[in-house]
């Protein structure tokens, strides 16, 4: 027991860094923070081209904090409709990543779909990627 007996927050605690140092060694980055930042914006993309449901089922399996910002400032009511094309898809991303010195575009995004590849249970992602349009799909390889 913590001392303070909040152990769900250590556990989360400990399991982002899990995450994100997995997700930096899949990268080969040097910058846990920008991997960080790359999960960041790619579940946040990869929500916004889910449809409710799978946004819930999907969010069940992640740690408390990645949860966090995975629906942090999400309003379904409000998600527009999303582009269907792989090359849209990756280009959002890219430019959120901005000047992030390691990144490399589509390869890292594949990174961050088999991290999730291998932290989901294969159903979950089975489902997910049953969502997507086969462009984008393509971008996440199966199980």
């Amino acid at each position: 027991m913590t001392a303070q007996g909040l152990e769900v927050i250590d556990n989360s605690v400990h399991l982002t860094h899990e995450w994100i140092n997995e997700l930096a060694e899949r990268l080969d980055w040097s910058s846990k923070r920008s991997a960080l930042r790359l999960l960041r914006i790619t579940l946040r993309h990869l929500r916004d081209h889910l449809v409710v449901n799978e946004v819930a089922q999907m969010s069940a399996q992640l740690p408390l904090l990645i949860r966090g910002f995975f629906f942090e400032g999400w309003m379904p009511k409000h998600t527009p409709i999303k582009e269907r094309h792989v090359s849209d898809f990756s280009a959002f991303i890219t430019t959120q990543m901005g000047e992030a010195e390691e990144y490399r575009g589509r390869e890292d995004i594949k990174c961050v779909f088999d991290l999730l590849n291998n932290r989901l249970s294969r159903g979950e992602v089975e489902d997910l990627r049953a969502t997507l349009s086969e462009e984008i799909r393509s971008l996440w390889p199966a199980p």
